[in-house]
């Protein structure tokens, strides 16, 4: 993809959540069919080990215990190789599901790799995204160039958990 494509696919509410098998930390396929009949946020970041990235990660984590009494599992998809997913999950002491998507196909099916503006200059890269998917696979709610500090506060509070 180069800042000359077209901008990417933006999922709405009510779409049918693209589907995905992809490794997690350890290797193991994680489906995304293989959640439903339950709620899942799949969120997308740019890279393990970062502040950002962390900050979400450790978030998410942290809130894991609540959003599961709310039905709801979490995945977390990053270009990142397994390796350094399993390094980011004992490093963080991660308690979420992070799987590698390193050709970004599940990422622009999602909308959320792209042209996207870093520091005022347009850029291609991944554009931080998080989703909730309903039980039957279609998207509830698509947010779009989230900040990785106090989104998962903010999620919390748009599903009414706070």
């Amino acid at each position: 993809m180069t800042e000359t494509d077209a901008a990417p696919v933006r999922l709405t509410p009510g779409d049918p959540a693209p589907d995905f098998t992809l490794p997690d930390a350890d290797g193991t396929p994680v489906a995304l069919s293989a959640y439903r009949g339950r709620r899942v946020i799949v969120y997308c970041y740019p890279a393990a080990l970062t502040p950002g990235c962390t900050t979400q990660a450790v978030d998410f984590t942290a809130a894991a215990g609540d959003l599961a009494e709310a039905g709801l599992e979490i995945i977390g998809i990053s270009p990142d190789p397994v390796e350094k997913l399993a390094r980011f999950r004992e490093k963080e002491d991660l308690r979420i599901t992070l799987v590698s998507d390193p050709g970004k196909q599940v990422m622009q099916a999602y909308g959320a790799y792209g042209t996207k503006k870093l520091y005022g200059k347009e850029v291609v890269g991944v554009i931080r995204s998080t989703f909730v998917i309903d039980a039957e696979g279609r998207v509830e709610r698509a947010s779009y160039n989230v900040k990785a500090t106090g989104h998962v506060a903010k999620l919390r509070r748009d599903l009414g958990l706070d």
